[in-house]
């Protein structure tokens, strides 16, 4: 479905990402992990056309998407959960959710859609009617999720997920990116909590200094001795 072929992405002068390569089905959940400043983001704003590669090539469903404006990228079945959620904090909840769909020339299912984000995060049904940001920060990032959906995405692109979020608050997040995955959206999840990641995807990738320096199933990177030293403590 996603194919990322030796990117590299700058800011100014400095070489964010080096020949960066990754790929994913459409039925996986994959990871890239990696220390603060690897470039995992930078990965993800690039594939979202947000920042544009100097060289290298993204294809999705066999279009190149490096060179279209952002919401066209959207349009096309990509959508990304940023770092820090990025709701808009002074509409409600059900505004916000509305947000998503901007981009969708299909306003047909909207209800359906509606109804299957409230069916994955019954909080935010709860308070429909609330505004953004008096939510906490796990209804925050359900709401981002949400608004993420509403799009009807076929890659759903997420950054830090669990981020200065509870453990328990956490777990459900998790829950939930599985349950998307189980129902037809494939997943490119960005996330410092390397065990969680490697436990729930398919596949991964480590990130480097902007380099890809390792690869593979999920469950050989977690039984990777340079893997578990660097990432796994």
């Amino acid at each position: 479905m996603l194919q990322v072929e030796a990117i590299s992405v700058f800011y100014g002068k400095i070489k964010a990402l080096k020949s960066v390569s990754l790929s994913v089905n459409a039925d996986e959940i994959v990871c890239l992990i990696g220390a603060n400043g690897a470039g995992k983001t930078t990965t993800l704003m690039a594939i979202s056309s947000v920042l544009r590669p100097a060289e290298g090539k993204i294809t999705f469903d066999g279009r190149d998407v490096a060179r279209m404006q952002a919401e066209d990228v959207v349009r096309a079945g990509i959508a990304q959960v940023p770092e820090g959620r990025r709701i808009f904090p002074d509409l409600t909840v059900q505004e916000n959710l509305r947000m998503g769909a901007f981009a969708r020339a299909d306003r047909k299912r909207y209800g359906d859609d509606l109804a299957r984000v409230y069916e994955l995060f019954p909080r935010l049904l709860e308070r429909r009617s609330q505004l953004g940001g008096t939510l906490s920060g796990g209804e925050q990032q359900m709401l981002a999720i949400g608004r993420a959906l509403m799009s009807r995405p076929k890659l759903l692109l997420l950054d830090e997920p669990s981020l200065g979020l509870a453990p328990i608050i956490v777990e459900r997040v998790f829950e939930v990116i599985k349950e998307i995955n189980k129902q037809g959206t494939a997943i490119l999840l960005v996330e410092q909590n390397a065990f969680a990641a490697l436990n729930l995807a398919h596949r991964g990738y480590v990130l480097e200094t902007g380099n890809t320096v390792l690869a593979g199933a999920a469950k050989d990177l977690l039984a990777d001795q340079q893997v578990r030293q660097a990432y796994l403590g």
